[in-house]
Order: C-alpha cells, then sequence, then structure tokens
C-alpha cells in the first residue's frame, strides 16, 4: 500500500497515473491497427498525451533542452518526482519508505520533521557547568524530555521534546522518578554517557499546502489549535484541534510567542510540516516549568540531517 504525506500528494499522484494508464492504452491501439488497410477507413487520431507540452503551451519555447539551460532546478525536481511517482509500489523517498510523494516528497523539511516513534541511542556528555542540559518528567511510569537547553550537549546530539528515555548507562528508568532521573545524570561520567531513547511516541507529524492567499487553515492561540478552517488544507490532512503545535517543518518552536510561530509558517514555504502532541499532554509535561524557562532555554532549532 502506498503512503503519502498529504491528501495533495495522493490526488496528484492518482492523476499521474491516470494519465500514464491513458497513455497507454492510447499506444496499444496506435500498435493494434493494421498498417495497410485494404479499405480506406477514417480513424481520428489519439492524442499521445492529455495535456500540452511544454514546447506547445501559448507557442512559448520551453522544450526540455531551453529548461536544462535556463532553469537546471526544475528539471532536476521534474525528473525526481517523476522517479518517485513511478518507479514501483513499494518507492523509497529520503528516509521515508513506502512513500509516493510528488508534490513533496523531496522536502528536506519532510524529512526532518519526520517522527519514527522508533529507538535510537545518545552518546551524552556534560558541558563546563557540569550539566547535560536535559528536563524530564514521569509521565505514566515513563520518563519523558520536556527541555533540551540551546548549545548544551543534549541538543547538540539530537535529543528533542517529547522523546521518551528508555535508559540511561544501561539503568532502565521505567518507572522513576524526575529527580530520580536526573540525579542519574547528575552522578555519569563526564563523557559516554549512552542514553536509549524512542523518538517522540505521542507525536505526529501533519503536512499541509498553503492555498492561493498563502495560508494552510488552522487557528492557535499560546501554541494550542482552537479552530480549523473550513475545506483548508489542515482539515483534509487530518490536523486535530486541542493539540499543540512543537515543530514547523522540523523547528521547535515551544515556548515561543504566536507571531513568531506564525512567522516561521510564513517564510516556511508552500508545503508546511506541523509537529504536533495533545494538549492535555503538554500540559502534563510543562506544568511545573515557567513560560520564561521554555521561552529563554529551549532549543528552537532544526534537526541537522
Amino acid at each position: 500500500m502506498s503512503l503519502y504525506p498529504t491528501l495533495e500528494d495522493m490526488k496528484v499522484d492518482h492523476l499521474m497515473k491516470a494519465q500514464m494508464q491513458t497513455e497507454s492504452q492510447y499506444a496499444s491501439t496506435e500498435l493494434a491497427l493494421p498498417s495497410a488497410p485494404s479499405t480506406p477507413t477514417y480513424i481520428p487520431s489519439a492524442p499521445t498525451m492529455l495535456y500540452p507540452s511544454l514546447g506547445d503551451y501559448m507557442g512559448l519555447e520551453l522544450n526540455e533542452e531551453i529548461i536544462a539551460q535556463n532553469m537546471p532546478e526544475y528539471a532536476l525536481a521534474t525528473r525526481q518526482n517523476a522517479d518517485v511517482a513511478f518507479n514501483s509500489s513499494n518507492i523509497t523517498c529520503g528516509p521515508l519508505t513506502g512513500m509516493i510523494a510528488p508534490l513533496s516528497g523531496q522536502l528536506i523539511t519532510l524529512q526532518k520533521a519526520h517522527v519514527t516513534n522508533g529507538i535510537r541511542e545518545l552518546t551524552l556528555c556534560k558541558d563546563a557547568d557540569g550539566k547535560v542540559g536535559v528536563r524530564v518528567h514521569a509521565i505514566n511510569n515513563g520518563i519523558f524530555v520536556c527541555l533540551v537547553s540551546q548549545n548544551s550537549p543534549a541538543a547538540m546530539a539530537g535529543l528533542r521534546f517529547g522523546d521518551q528515555i528508555l535508559s540511561i548507562n544501561d539503568v532502565c528508568v521505567a518507572g522513576y522518578s524526575m529527580d530520580q532521573v536526573h540525579k542519574l545524570f547528575r552522578n555519569a561520567n563526564v563523557n559516554g554517557i549512552k542514553v536509549v531513547v524512542r523518538d517522540r511516541p505521542f507525536e505526529r507529524t501533519v503536512t499541509m499546502h498553503k492555498d492561493s492567499m498563502g495560508y494552510i487553515g488552522f487557528q492557535f492561540k499560546n501554541g494550542k489549535i482552537i479552530a480549523l478552517v473550513k475545506d483548508s488544507s489542515a482539515a483534509r490532512n487530518g490536523l486535530l484541534t486541542d493539540h499543540q503545535v512543537l515543530e514547523i517543518n522540523g523547528k521547535n518552536v515551544v515556548g515561543m510567542k504566536d507571531k513568531e510561530v506564525t512567522a516561521e509558517i510564513e517564510k516556511g514555504g508552500d508545503i508546511i510540516t506541523v509537529t504536533i502532541i495533545p494538549s492535555y499532554i503538554y500540559d502534563h509535561m510543562v506544568k511545573k516549568m515557567s513560560n520564561n524557562l521554555l521561552k529563554n532555554f529551549m532549543d528552537h532549532s532544526a534537526l541537522d540531517l
């Protein structure tokens, strides 16, 4: 089964497949025609394409050679999208396997925002102050990252808000309290701290396309989604209210002001991937932290691939 990051990708992929199927049917019909019919018969010529080629568009000189010379990035994107859409039914698109995405599949921001829920091992160290730069909270007998300090060893190692810590130096932390986990970090050696985490089990991503006005179709207050615009890309792609916005195109926005989050959306391009978490879980994770702590100390960088 094919996977699509957006409903728009699915529709475009279906249209492209339908066009290719129609073209192949026309080609088969032409091959089946007799080369020299005994009786003159009028046979309407079947178009080889459903849509005019670029070279026929309004008389402009836009053949593939001209595009390759003057707009190589467009030609490259077209070839990559065609490869992604038609190579096979089990397609690899960057790190996202089984995904057919003629519109958004080549976006680096989609790859940065990808939530795997998988397990990975990190190696941390301590900074000059003897800290790793992480704060955790206990939820349902699990330990979850609720603060990663900017420019800290934890940030540089790729630890992210919402990651579940499974073990520290081979010590399973299931059932531990916040203070017990912080003590493990304090008592650890300066270097070589092994941390095993599950990638953000409470989070998911929704990818959306801006309309002609530059909107994706949801409203938020203090980072919490409060309304969806009818028939918008946000509504069509399954965004939900009562969820907290954590990342825009893979960039952490926890603790940012709403106008700053809006600015990230505005400059994020035509395709926006939003990472969200249910609000009741988010509120539980940050209830003991002040907004100033999240705003001034949270690492707001995007993941480096």
